[in-house]
């Protein structure tokens, strides 16, 4: 996928091309006790096209997961939208009320795999009824037995018996319940799924067959694009197409999923590659290492660069004003320097 400053960052109107999700400088915040706003996401902007898929990747309390609940249009308190847009298919969620987004969008053009989604279905019902609830909000013409029959056929194909659906959640194993969620998530065919997670707490088996079954939706075209959501950043080189990189509620790096595992830029990206163990050729003999310090206070954020406290290269001038962007080609990186001075950097710290 070309990346390009247009599209990437929302500095001056996208240039024309088919984007099925366009989201420009948005900022949503957590309305503290105390009336403090804590910006999870603050100014984020990137594009998707359609065909494509993007992970997001970064520590825990990045902002990932509130940008998964943002694009969804799920404003619940503590959680505000600040400022912004979100365009679906040229459509911006955030002129639309609660009632249209809930009938014109979701389900149908984005849906959502929630984080610790084993959890996320009522013990108490059997999985026909949330299939049967869905389905009576946005396609009332169809009888019970042909939702019956759609699930099914949904199910075989997603090499879930149709059994399941007669099943309630207790009754299925860990790594079933996470398929059975992907399945009535994607019931409805919606143009972009955001998986937040969803294989975080599976076993490695299990989360082989997650990643999998995700392959087959968009092969078989249940869905059109996908945004994966995950802390382990080498888990995305076999999912998506583009990875982002999230730190402190902004994005300091994108770029192809090559470029991200093997020639990271950003010194946060860098630093994320080097504490975990990657399987891949080429990064097998790397040192694991640990990045010092932890993510700045996000009601209190630093001046300047907001990984200066815990980067080895950062400068006096990483701390004082705003960090630009900067475009290599089709990537871009949020840092003061150089790709040349940090690859040098990189490689004396290697020697």
């Amino acid at each position: 996928m070309s990346l390009n400053a247009v599209e990437l960052m929302g500095d001056v109107s996208p240039a024309p091309r088919k984007n099925i999700l366009d989201v420009q400088g948005l900022k949503t915040y957590y309305k503290t006790r105390l009336k403090e706003n804590v910006y999870a996401v603050d100014g984020v902007s990137f594009a998707l096209e359609e065909g494509k898929t993007l992970g997001i990747a970064g520590e825990s309390g990045c902002g990932k997961s509130t940008l998964a609940l943002s694009l969804m249009g799920f404003y619940f308190p503590p959680l505000n939208f600040g400022s912004g847009s979100i365009n679906i298919n040229g459509i911006d969620i955030m002129k639309l009320n609660k009632e249209q987004l809930r009938k014109q969008i979701l389900g149908k053009e984005i849906a959502y795999i929630p984080q610790a989604a084993m959890n996320a279905l009522n013990p108490t019902l059997k999985i026909i009824r949330f299939i049967e609830d869905m389905m009576k909000e946005h396609r009332p013409d169809l009888t019970k037995k042909q939702v019956w029959d759609i699930a099914a056929e949904r199910f075989k194909t997603l090499n879930l018996s149709p059994d399941v659906l007669q099943s309630y959640p207790n009754e299925l194993s860990g790594g079933m319940k996470q398929r059975t969620v992907i399945a009535i998530s994607t019931i409805l065919n919606p143009k972009i799924l955001v998986a937040d997670e969803p294989t975080s707490a599976l076993d490695v088996t299990s989360q082989k067959t997650v990643i999998k079954l995700l392959k087959e939706l968009l092969d078989k075209k249940f869905i059109k694009s996908l945004v994966f959501i995950t802390h382990e950043l080498p888990l995305l080189y076999h999912v998506t197409d583009d990875i982002m990189v999230m730190y402190a509620g902004e994005i300091v790096e994108r770029g192809s999923a090559h470029q991200m595992i093997f020639d990271s830029l950003h010194p946060y990206t860098k630093k994320l590659m080097g504490s975990i163990i990657v399987p891949e050729e080429g990064m097998k003999e790397n040192r694991l290492t640990a990045i010092p310090g932890t993510p700045p206070n996000l009601k209190n954020v630093p001046s300047g660069c907001r990984f200066a406290d815990r980067c080895s290269y950062a400068q006096e001038e990483c701390k004082q004003g705003d960090i630009p962007n900067r475009y290599v080609g089709d990537r871009v990186y949020r840092c003061i320097f150089d790709p040349d001075t940090l690859k040098e950097w990189y490689k004396n710290e290697e020697r």
